[in-house]
């Protein structure tokens, strides 16, 4: 029977999950959590700091050096993936709540990240049994004394830190894939929406994960982010979140030489060539900028549209804008949550300010008035900003989008390129040699034709330039976690000199 969710906070928030049980952080501070559309307080989770982490780390590298977990078979590790999916699927609705709660989300979006996160559990426990990793690579060598064979094993200890936007969801795509290769990890969910992520300890014990394997630490980011990052115990930083923070990781990744993925900024561009239906134009596009508040990595902030277009598709876009409810994220209807903190609402807010005072027109938005309560922040449209300015080249993460217009393919392509970050971008047209052409041309890892944001675990995701290094999802974000091995073999009788001989060595 599913627990509820005043049971599901008093069981997980209270606590750390460190070694396969749940304790008190060691100095017993603790960090409010609040609930983002009412600004109040309804829980608080331990404020672990380097003790902690220290504490994790040490459970994390005791279950990789001497656990059983790294040498156990593929298939009996995704027997404990499907098992941990079992166990929060039990509690899909309780945790979108929570999620509601911790985030501020609509429902109807936390209930399909929480499904989602569950199916990227199923996928990477398919993957372990599957994936052909496992199997010894034999090479073809031109000596014929030697025989080679490459082999992967898992990187080690992972040190794990997620965003706020997606809590449960980015949790999974890193510790299903890392687990699934046979690495131990030490999660540190952002200090903003910790409680759906400590529902992984639970989800480990129910599966029957060994101790270790799997821990988690609550705290912001001075007091254990920075030191999961800087720990010499690590051997693999996996970060999802800002450029600034991004930045920082990889500047102490480089003292230890630790391996890296990093997820972070974007300011995606979304060109609308005039041959597209309008109505499914502004339907993308506003999927693709007030989906999660705008609070999206991803987010096609920047829409570009072939000119003789751009009157229409404004017009249409202005009133599906205006007309979105906003609100709570637990109340019926809701389509526009609102932010998560105050520091977010801030930033948001002081970008618009900026954006007017820099001399862009702003046609709707703004700061919303709801009952004096709640980060809330009203769909925001922005023309006629020079493409040198703040507005148009920075990533604001709030529900505020630019739009301008384009006479040229090559202008279109030129403008969507011309920007810092790569994560993703789109193109819409009727003509499809037009849009693989236009694919080709762009600069982003993820490219999305006639659509804007659908994700799919199966698929590569992360960007080119400053948004990031590496892949997350499909079996790439599997092979992040893994290292490669050559083992070569001598198998002639011939003694070693000939070998040195055959070289031009002796």
């Amino acid at each position: 029977m599913a627990t509820p969710v005043a049971e599901l906070l008093t069981l997980m928030s209270r606590s750390l999950f460190i070694g396969g049980t749940w304790r008190p952080a060691v100095r017993g501070g603790t960090m409010d959590v609040l609930d983002p559309s009412s600004e109040t307080v309804f829980d608080r989770v331990p404020a672990a700091t380097a003790e902690d982490v220290d504490a994790a780390v040490a459970a994390a590298r005791q279950a990789f050096d001497l656990g059983p977990w790294p040498r156990w078979t593929p298939v009996a590790r995704g027997r404990v993936l499907r098992g941990m999916a079992g166990h929060l699927r039990e509690r899909q609705q309780e945790l979108a709540v929570l999620e509601v709660r911790d985030n501020g989300k609509p429902l109807a979006e936390a209930v399909l990240d929480i499904a989602d996160a569950i199916g990227c559990f199923e996928f990477y426990a398919e993957l372990a049994e599957q994936h052909s990793a496992w199997r010894p690579e034999p090479l073809v060598l031109t000596d014929p004394r030697f025989t080679s064979m490459v082999i992967h094993e898992p990187v080690g200890v992972v040190g794990a830190i997620i965003p706020w936007n997606y809590p449960l969801l980015m949790a999974a795509w890193k510790v299903a894939p890392a687990l699934a290769a046979g690495c131990t990890v030490v999660l540190k969910p952002s200090e903003l929406t910790p409680l759906t992520a400590l529902s992984l300890g639970d989800a480990a014990l129910a599966a029957g994960l060994p101790p270790g394997v799997l821990n988690i630490v609550t705290g912001d980011g001075p007091g254990a982010g920075q030191p999961l990052i800087d720990h010499p115990g690590v051997d693999k930083l996996a970060f999802t979140g800002s450029l600034a923070t991004g930045t920082k990781v990889m500047q102490a990744a480089a003292r230890d030489i630790k391996r890296i993925s990093l997820e972070l900024g974007g300011k995606s561009p979304f060109i609308v060539f005039a041959d597209s239906d309008v109505e499914r134009a502004v339907e993308w596009a506003m999927f693709g900028i007030f989906w999660n508040q705008g609070q999206v990595c991803s987010a096609t902030s920047r829409i570009l549209i072939e000119r003789p277009l751009f009157e229409g598709f404004l017009q249409r876009l202005l009133e599906a804008a205006q007309a979105i409810r906003m609100g709570s994220g637990l109340a019926p209807g809701v389509q526009l949550g609102p932010l998560i903190s105050a520091g977010q609402y801030r930033k948001v807010c002081d970008s618009i300010e900026r954006g007017v005072r820099e001399g862009a027109r702003m046609l709707c938005g703004g700061p919303a008035e709801m009952s004096g309560q709640g980060y809330f922040v009203r769909p925001t449209v922005f023309i006629e900003m020079a493409r040198d300015s703040f507005l148009w080249r920075e990533e604001i993460f709030g529900p505020v989008v630019c739009v301008a217009a384009f006479d040229s393919e090559a202008e279109a392509v030129r403008e969507a390129n011309a920007s810092p970050y790569g994560l993703a971008a789109a193109v819409m047209s009727r003509d499809d040699v037009r849009c693989e052409r236009v694919a080709a041309a762009l600069r982003a890892g993820i490219v999305w034709i006639n659509c804007s944001q659908p994700t799919f675990t199966e698929a590569p995701w992360g960007g080119f330039k400053k948004s990031g290094i590496g892949r997350e999802l499909g079996r790439w974000g599997f092979e992040n976690y893994l290292e490669t091995k050559q083992i070569t073999r001598y198998v002639s009788s011939a003694p070693w000199g000939w070998y040195l001989k055959g070289r031009g060595e002796a």
